[in-house]
């Protein structure tokens, strides 16, 4: 059976050929102008203010990132204190660009109220996901002391700067590192880390709030509450409150004599 060819027709190919390409054309334009119907105005207000921020996408702040705390910023829904990374300088900018006023807070970083770690006592052996988050909800946390560091890094991995490690089985944090952006606070499930100025000389690496007795039974370095350091205390600086020594910063003048009368050493010079 033999193939019929029929010839082509020059004309009709050139008939398809231009409704082809007038709709192509059609469509293009149609593009173009649906994606500048529905393009997302950028914020030129927020673009500014994002540029003065310190980038660190950390949350602290209490957003996915530091846009859409720009964002917050320049549609007025968010506080310009609340992002600790940035510095009282590029503060100002962003001040001046939203038109608020703008006052200087003081320069903080973290601390862990603990010093436990190994030498803070189990109630059982862990095996399970990695993170104190994970092994918090299982009776929590294998410490005996409840407020004791559990050590599984869930402060580190939040820190973008990385300056927190773990040292002995409990998080430790770096002065010269933090931004006091307060990521690690907002993660840590025993609520162990602070915020205090840069300028103290001394805290308190613990945070149990249990009698004398009960915690030289779960930790060999935790307080007492004994009250050496708020007796010894010039200044009237240290009190104590559910049995654990607190250092007002307003009234310490770093002297640190607390240091050397604490029999437990967990009053830690930084």
């Amino acid at each position: 059976m033999e193939l019929l060819l029929r010839p082509i027709n020059t004309q009709t190919l050139l008939i398809v050929v231009g409704i082809v390409a007038v709709v192509a054309v059609v469509f293009a334009a149609l593009i173009v102008l649906v994606s500048k119907l529905c393009a997302v105005k950028e914020d030129e207000k927020a673009k500014a203010v994002a540029e003065h921020l310190a980038g660190a996408n950390c949350g602290g702040c209490g957003y996915a990132g530091c846009a859409d705390y720009a964002k917050a910023l320049s549609e007025g829904k968010a506080d310009l204190t609340a992002c600790g990374a940035t510095s009282n300088e590029a503060k100002e900018e962003i001040a001046k660009i939203l038109g608020i006023p703008f006052s200087a807070t003081e320069e903080t970083f973290a601390v862990v109220k603990c010093a436990g770690g190994i030498n803070a006592k189990d109630k059982y052996d862990y095996i399970g996901n990695t993170g104190c988050e994970a092994e918090i909800t299982f009776m929590g946390g294998r410490k005996i002391c409840p407020e004791g560091c559990l050590g599984g890094g869930t402060c580190a991995a939040a820190c973008t700067e990385n300056g927190i490690k773990i040292t002995d089985g409990v998080a430790v944090t770096d002065k010269d590192l933090c931004q006091s952006c307060g990521a690690c606070v907002k993660k840590c499930p025993k609520n162990l880390i602070e915020i205090i100025p840069k300028k103290a000389k001394v805290y308190v690496a613990c945070s149990t709030k249990c009698r004398g007795k009960d915690v030289m039974t779960a930790c060999s370095v935790g307080c007492i509450g004994c009250g050496l350091c708020a007796k010894n205390c010039s200044e009237g600086a240290i009190t104590m409150v559910d049995n654990l020594a607190v250092i007002d910063y307003a009234k310490c003048t770093g002297c640190k004599t607390c240091v050397s009368k604490c029999p437990r050493k967990i009053i830690k010079e930084i």
